[in-house]
């Protein structure tokens, strides 16, 4: 893991490249849809909250949606995490939570291990969370079902540990 000083959560934002890799990751989509069968409708890049089926909207509005979910995600990270981070493992821990949401974030071994101060552990603890409605997508098998759940864990990972 990188030795570079931590700095404060108060201190942190997401940076712009993260923003770029989370929107990347969760897909454009002009009109709500239900990204894989047992998920909760979803709009533009990911944004949950609110969303019906039959609901449509812009790139634009879209992605200021994702900048104001993000806040959100963020406060609550802020709200839980009692330690300093780089800015590398905070965007990796905020894209975790804006895929798992904050209470599952928040609840998470991740969190306990990070409070502690075992970085490595916590950032250890995201390869364990590629199970969707019980299946690992990170078997072949449950690839198609999992909609890319694996690669993206793997990617926070290795952002977690400051080789993204």
């Amino acid at each position: 893991m990188n030795s570079r000083p931590r700095n404060t959560l108060a201190a942190l934002t997401l940076s712009a490249t993260a923003l770029v890799g989370i929107v990347m990751h969760e897909g454009y989509s002009e009109h709500a849809v239900i990204p894989v069968k047992g998920d909760v409708p979803t709009i533009g890049f990911g944004t949950t909250v609110g969303v019906k089926m039959g609901d449509t909207i812009t790139p634009p509005k879209a992605l200021s949606r994702s900048l104001t979910d993000l806040q959100k995600f963020e406060g609550a990270l802020k709200q839980c995490v009692t330690v300093p981070l780089n800015q590398y493992e905070y965007d990796a821990f905020v894209s975790f939570s804006y895929n798992v949401g904050s209470t599952a974030f928040c609840r998470s071994a991740i969190v306990k291990k990070l409070n502690t101060g075992d970085y490595q552990g916590a950032c250890g603890e995201i390869l364990r969370w590629t199970y969707f409605q019980g299946k690992n997508c990170a078997a072949l098998e449950n690839a198609r079902l999992c909609g890319g759940l694996a690669k993206r864990r793997q990617e926070e990972y290795r952002q977690c540990m400051g080789n993204g």
